[in-house]
């Protein structure tokens, strides 16, 4: 069994039970798995198969990104001044082109980017199938870079002739073959066991593109398997007047009337959540995704994340898809989030403090996926953690705190990804993937879908 030890580390931010911050930290993995934490001397050897000193770096536990769209790499920075459903519906004929092929090469763009940002573990919201389109494509970068992977079989169903926004050509129509597919990549692919790197859900796109009773089967669906369930929620004012005049209930009564609430459920954005729909949700145990950067392009509005919080909502983060935030950088996201909760008041730790933010991208990731064995570097926990340099021009002046220098201060790449026990990212370069080859590939297919639009 191979063993890894990191030692010397300039602080290590363990986000375990007591929130400990370990100077001159060390830690001892065994075969994916985190056997020690805290000092050298009380590592269980003082030597292993791979040893990393870390003198001038702050670690944490590895990020969490429990919402994306991978797909949406190749049309970044289109429909620059459109809101949600405007800019849904100015992609939509892009999309339309996609194919495997694109779905793998947006894939590994989107995961080395997360990678590099401090992502370990990331979901992904593919709801779009067109020209033969697999959730593999998406499984199959997973496993060549080696990130931990929350894939999602999304769907859209309803396309602008049955009330739906998407264009009929976009959808797929067949909703007893979409429930078929699901299961099939649930019985092939899901595998619940603690450690795993690879677990499926089920993920309906959105009301405005699915029907209500392939909501309602899909649910009764995942939970025959005992996985979990993602959708969109609430994002923008658009969301909530067509959920009133097609349903006759606001988002959250709805979700509670099709059966989408539960500890086994998440929903993305809810920014529009009211008092009534957040107090649901706490009592219900649904986690939400708060996608701080893409809310604010799409000018969606800031998501009552403090409340949520106060109010015993699990909530973790999400970089959302990259042609609604543009940038994959999670750590970004986690700056976003503390700076967004303070823009309408009083910046006081009460709001929104850079600790409260790194936890919500740490352990409340891992809560939301539904996982307790990701989120602190503890042991037992998966050896999933990363490094940043400190003696860089972003750290200085920061020295004296150093975990809100990671936060406050620019964000910045990994210089160590450690995934599974397993070095992705080493001198700040990704060493699981020829980045310069991905890059490459996947602008090719970027100018063939705006080419073809």
């Amino acid at each position: 069994m191979p063993t890894l030890l990191i030692k010397d580390i300039q602080l290590l931010v363990t986000m375990d039970a007591h929130r400990r911050e370990i100077p001159n930290g060390a830690i001892f993995a065994r075969d994916g798995v985190i056997i020690a934490v805290g000092t050298l001397d009380d590592m269980p050897s003082q030597t292993a198969d791979e040893v990393i000193r870390l003198p001038h770096h702050i670690v944490i536990p590895g990020l969490v990104n429990t919402h994306h769209h991978m797909f949406q790499s190749l049309t970044r920075v289109v429909a620059q001044e459109s809101e949600l459903f405007g800019w849904l519906t100015r992609l939509y004929p892009l999309w339309l082109n996609l194919r495997g092929e694109m779905i793998h090469a947006s894939s590994q763009l989107a995961m080395s980017e997360l990678i590099l940002s401090g992502c370990t573990t990331s979901s992904d919201h593919l709801y779009l199938f067109p020209n033969g389109i697999r959730l593999e494509d998406s499984i199959q970068a997973a496993d060549e870079l080696g990130l931990r992977f929350h894939p999602t079989r999304g769907a859209m169903t309803v396309g602008e002739s049955l009330g739906g926004l998407p264009p009929d050509a976009i959808v797929e129509a067949d909703e007893e073959a979409v429930l078929r597919d699901m299961r099939r990549v649930v019985e092939d692919y899901h595998n619940p066991n603690r450690y795993s790197m690879l677990q499926i859900a089920i993920a309906p796109c959105a009301p405005f593109n699915v029907s209500q009773n392939l909501m309602r089967e899909s649910a009764k669906l995942a939970r025959s398997y005992g996985v979990r369930l993602h959708t969109h929620l609430a994002e923008n004012i658009s969301d909530i007047e067509y959920s009133l005049a097609h349903f006759g209930m606001r988002p959250g009564d709805y979700a509670q009337d099709i059966g989408w609430v539960g500890d086994d459920v998440w929903h993305a954005h809810c920014v529009q959540l009211d008092d009534t729909e957040i107090a649901l949700f706490a009592r219900t145990g649904t986690g939400v995704c708060h996608c701080p950067s893409s809310n604010s392009r799409l000018a969606s509005g800031i998501a009552p994340i403090r409340k949520m919080r106060d109010g015993g909502v699990k909530v973790g983060l999400g970089v959302d898809g990259t042609a609604s935030n543009d940038s994959g950088h999670l750590l970004n996201e986690t700056r976003m989030t503390m700076l967004m909760q303070r823009v309408n008041g009083t910046p006081d730790p009460k709001r929104m403090s850079a600790r409260e933010a790194l936890e919500i991208a740490t352990r409340g990731g891992a809560s939301v996926l539904g996982r307790d064995d990701i989120g602190a570097i503890m042991p037992t926990m998966c050896a999933d953690f990363v490094a940043y340099r400190t003696d860089t021009v972003s750290f200085a002046g920061a020295q004296h705190d150093l975990v809100a220098g990671l936060v406050f201060c620019a964000s910045q790449n990994v210089d160590l990804s450690v995934i599974n026990g397993r070095v992705v990212v080493q001198d700040g370069v990704l060493v699981t993937g020829d980045l310069p080859k991905i890059i490459e590939r996947h602008n090719l297919f970027a100018r063939e879908l705006l080419d073809k639009a």
